[in-house]
């Protein structure tokens, strides 16, 4: 990955290197995730953290997922890609919940939303709107009462 790069599919994504980026994809319409599914999420969401992305924050609702995480340089030169760290983890979960629910097909939609967070203060309105999340939602009284929400100390 260069310095900084545009694809784009729906909408554009823009990645720089060293960015940290909040990002939000959903499930499929009418598709939701159960407890033990929104706990496989979270740990595909972990299985990269430290190799290929540093998982800030992240929070695994029944239709949509939040996090805030910032892609490692890799060995090489660069940063690992996000669209290929985010493919991995939604190729992995959907693998995972469907042969759960005995089922095939995508779980996810194809798209992603992710912005590149610019400065201290949007970093901490992302990290507050990602934490409270479920208290909003009506799932948990306190963000820490909320069982697929991550949150790494820094």
């Amino acid at each position: 990955m260069h310095t900084f790069q545009i694809t784009r599919r729906c909408l554009p994504h823009w990645q720089q290197l060293g960015s940290i980026y909040f990002i939000t994809w959903r499930c499929k319409p009418g598709l939701t995730l159960g407890q033990e599914e929104r706990q496989i999420t979270l740990t595909t969401l972990h299985h990269w953290d430290g190799l290929k992305w540093n998982l800030l924050v992240a929070v695994v609702m029944p239709d949509h997922v939040h996090v805030l995480a910032q892609p490692l340089p890799r060995p090489e030169g660069g940063v690992f890609d996000l669209a290929e760290i985010l493919h991995s983890i939604k190729r992995h979960s959907a693998r995972r919940i469907n042969q759960l629910r005995g089922t095939q097909g995508p779980l996810w939609q194809e798209e992603r939303y992710d912005r590149i967070v610019r400065d201290e203060a949007e970093f901490l309105e992302k990290w507050n709107y990602i934490r409270n999340n479920p208290v909003k939602g009506g799932l948990a009284k306190s963000p820490e009462d909320y069982p697929w929400l991550h949150e790494k100390h820094i």
